[in-house]
């Protein structure tokens, strides 16, 4: 096989394939270019994920805000009442929410147009009230869930046999 400077290749002479054509059949390239779809494919963009945190339960104490970052870039500051959603590219993300003194963190795979959603609370503590009136403030703990959906059946599903 000869190599010319410009990086094509040639059979040898004695090596090279004989194609004899019937008629009149001319010899004539495709119509396409075969495989130069694949470099060239348009890919419809994904669905986007989405991400919501609500900030209103009833058992949330109202004070002091909840600040979450998606991916280490900070996204919101919910006061009592706030929902925060947001769109997001697929796949794994790292949500972290503070009050500044309790962090939590939860590690988030997402399918495309997947929504997942989760409640941040504020809440006091069995002996919050009694370090308010002695210390002038109080620890509000942080609970950072995600919301899990339920599934209703209605009727039972039938037992297996031991």
């Amino acid at each position: 096989m000869k190599c010319f400077p410009d990086g094509t290749l040639a059979w040898p002479e004695v090596l090279r394939p004989r194609l004899e054509l019937r008629g009149d059949a001319v010899a004539e390239p495709p119509a396409i270019d075969i495989g130069a779809d694949i470099l060239n494919i348009e890919r419809r963009p994904t669905e986007p994920a989405r991400i919501t945190i609500c900030r209103q339960s009833p058992q949330d104490a109202g004070y002091r805000e909840i600040f979450v970052s998606i991916d280490g870039e900070q996204v919101a500051m919910l006061e009592y009442g706030d929902t925060y959603t947001a769109e997001i590219k697929p796949g794994s993300h790292r949500l972290r929410a503070h009050n500044t003194l309790f962090w939590k963190t939860h590690q988030v795979v997402l399918r495309p147009g997947e929504h997942a959603k989760f409640t941040a609370i504020n809440r006091t503590g069995t002996i919050s009230f009694g370090l308010l009136f002695m210390l002038g403030a109080f620890p509000l703990y942080l609970t950072f869930e995600r919301e899990t959906e339920t599934v209703a059946t209605d009727r039972l599903l039938p037992r297996r046999a031991t």
